[in-house]
């Protein structure tokens, strides 16, 4: 699968995601850093799911695709390329970020949709209905996985009963708002975050990544991450803003 960087040079790539930054009225790094990281790692995975959609345009004199990002007056925002000169090397260079109004001036009419990530809507919301049974050898017994647990949890006796607790307060906060599942993104499929705060009432440690099974009886909670993870997940469909996925952002 190709990425973003086989494709263009994109000259300074910091300065231009920066351009784009200023464009988009969000939050794009994570509290401690100011790298635009979450805008670094959107637009590249943007990418890729437009180039599998064929949605990545390449015409003669230039390269186009939808970011779909808009501006603050809510205009969609175009990657734009013009032919790199540099001789083997990525066929494109990355011009900048543009409006509709700027490329219409420049004579390019038809523009590219962006991406769908989504195909039955219902997949958005959870069911609170149906139970949640977690993967727990995957969730302790994964050392990747048991990592992105606190400590005291992971090195506590009582760890699958603590992470029980916690599933039952998730599913009282689902009762009584099923908009506390935030759809992410992840390997070709729709999944639902939900989070887990195993330290203190209300506020999450981890988010676990729910699937529903085949036959659309149970939700299989499948992983645990650690919520800048989910946070870059769940922007590949949306913006999260005012969500329990925000504390990873401002904290």
């Amino acid at each position: 699968m190709i990425n973003l960087f086989d494709f263009t040079y994109c000259g300074d790539y910091n300065r231009q995601i920066q351009n784009l930054a200023r464009m988009v009225p969000e939050k794009w790094s994570f509290s401690d850093t100011d790298d635009n990281g979450i805008l670094k790692g959107y637009l590249e995975h943007t990418f890729k799911r437009l180039y599998e959609e064929q949605k990545v345009w390449e015409k003669k004199n230039y390269a186009i695709f939808n970011t779909g990002l808009f501006n603050y007056y809510y205009q969609p925002i175009y990657a734009y390329f013009i032919p790199n000169l540099v001789p083997d090397r990525q066929p494109w260079f990355l011009d900048g970020f543009y409006t509709e109004y700027y490329l219409l001036k420049e004579g390019i009419t038809c523009l590219p949709e962006k991406a769908c990530y989504v195909e039955n809507p219902s997949d958005l919301v959870f069911d609170t209905k149906l139970p949640v049974i977690p993967q727990y050898e995957h969730i302790f017994g994964d050392e990747e996985n048991a990592a992105r647990l606190p400590k005291e949890v992971r090195d506590s006796s009582m760890k699958m009963q603590l992470f029980d607790g916690a599933l039952k307060q998730t599913k009282r906060m689902l009762e009584a708002d099923y908009r506390t599942a935030i759809p992410q993104y992840y390997n070709h499929s729709i999944q639902l975050l939900l989070p887990i705060c195993l330290r203190h009432p209300g506020k999450p440690d981890l988010a676990l990544a729910c699937m529903k099974t085949s036959d659309g009886s149970k939700y299989l909670g499948r992983t645990c991450l650690t919520l800048r993870m989910a946070y870059h997940n769940a922007r590949l469909l949306a913006r999260v803003d005012r969500s329990w996925l925000m504390t990873s952002v401002s904290a």
